[in-house]
């Protein structure tokens, strides 16, 4: 039976899941864990896959995605036993700014606090543990569409120091930007 080709798939799951035609990546998986980066830039050309990779990337490691074997079973990354052992057991934190597309500073800057919050109400389940300090909580608790320049600016980062904690991993962050040069 003959596979659809899709094109301008971003997510990893649904084209794997609708079993889409796919030219497997996921050797980038292995050749960027074995070069143990602190820091991995990807630039392409649009249309180059950067964000179904990132997609890729985080469906593989993410504990959210653990015991997802029906995902990679089939993939070169899936032939070698030290990478199915790696699947689903790091917390991350993947952050898409490519959406924030407002004309003004303010706009943009209430668009990326609006992503940041959102990503905290979905590791809210760290303030019913007893993981971060009475200081922490309300720290958590602040983070807002209004939040101050110098929250918003190590929110992330604090968020990151939690989850780190919480599963005793180091957490591996992802953060997507979409640029434009307009018609320079």
């Amino acid at each position: 039976m003959a596979r659809t080709v899709g094109i301008g798939h971003q997510d990893f799951e649904k084209l794997r899941m609708k079993n889409n035609f796919y030219i497997d990546k996921t050797d980038f998986i292995r050749e960027w864990w074995d070069a143990d980066d602190e820091v991995t830039l990807i630039t392409r050309p649009r249309r180059f896959g950067k964000t179904l990779t990132m997609s890729m990337v985080e469906k593989f490691f993410s504990v959210n995605h653990a015991g997802r074997s029906e995902l990679f079973e089939g993939l070169s990354i899936w032939k070698e036993e030290r990478f199915r052992k790696l699947q689903g057991t790091f917390p991350v934190l993947s952050v898409s700014f490519a959406d924030v597309k407002e004309t003004s500073f303010t706009q943009a800057r209430k668009a990326i606090c609006h992503i940041i919050k959102g990503i905290y109400n979905a590791h809210d389940f760290l303030l019913k543990s007893d993981l971060l300090n009475d200081h922490e909580k309300a720290d958590f608790q602040h983070i807002s569409v209004d939040m101050e320049d110098h929250e918003a600016s190590v929110s992330l980062k604090a968020l990151s120091n939690y989850l780190s904690r919480y599963y005793g991993k180091k957490v591996i962050k992802m953060l997507r930007f979409r640029y434009s040069l307009g018609d320079a």
